[in-house]
């Protein structure tokens, strides 16, 4: 018989979607990131995730969106040249080379620490990374589970990647039919890559889907809730 609540932490996300969804399935969850919480949650703490909180007793820990922009595949155009750590061919406007790696640096440490924490299920958000990016990456890590927002009843693309220790990958749920390339349907798909430049695009860009949180907390809950009695 089950003799505690299940504690999860969700990491690095203000909007509460996937804080929500743990929650409903019966986990104790708080979420922390830099910033407060979209929803005005008391159950939200604004701390960095690297200052502690990972050893605080956690049954499952969730990272949603830690920095990725310099790790993952679409962001090593600007990190090195051909080969490894050349110079860069050209560089992002108003960002030098000094500052783009101390942003990868940012990343590796984060992504690094949350999936070394002491935490037997762990689950992390991040497209699949680059080389210079998987060269500096735990020897344990596991090749991430590509799954896309559709699979889950939400009429839309944008390819995510989960690192998952201790969990099963997910399963889909409600697969939508994909609409025909180029038709206006297609387009309302692709409007997560569609937005346009500004200061609410890499926040609104990272947001997670409803459906495949609501999946991922459904069938993440049954191997915490076996393990915790």
């Amino acid at each position: 018989m089950q003799n505690r609540p299940l504690r999860a932490l969700v990491a690095c996300e203000t909007s509460g979607i996937a804080r929500r969804a743990l929650e409903a399935h019966g986990f104790d969850t708080w979420s922390c990131d830099l910033e407060p919480a979209e929803d005005g949650s008391n159950r939200h703490i604004v701390c960095d995730v690297r200052d502690g909180i990972l050893h605080e007793g956690w049954d499952l820990l969730a990272v949603m969106h830690p920095p990725c922009t310099r790790l993952c595949r679409s962001g090593r155009q600007w990190m090195s040249g051909p080969g490894k750590w050349t110079p860069p061919k050209r560089l992002p406007k108003g960002k030098t080379v000094e500052i783009l790696r101390a942003e990868f640096e940012l990343g590796v440490d984060i992504f690094t620490t949350c999936w070394n924490a002491p935490i037997e299920r762990v689950a992390i958000e991040n497209p699949v990374m680059n080389d210079l990016a998987k060269d500096r990456m735990p020897a344990d890590l596991p090749k991430p589970q590509l799954v896309q927002p559709f699979w889950f009843g939400e009429p839309a693309y944008k390819e995510t990647g989960w690192y998952l220790r201790g969990l099963p990958e997910l399963a889909e749920t409600n697969r939508l039919q994909e609409p025909a390339r180029g038709s206006d349907e297609w387009n309302r798909w692709n409007r997560v890559h569609r937005m346009p430049p500004g200061p609410e695009r890499a926040r609104l860009r990272s947001r997670s889907f409803p459906g495949m949180m609501n999946a991922a907390a459904e069938q993440w809950a049954n191997p915490a809730k076996r393990a915790v009695v």
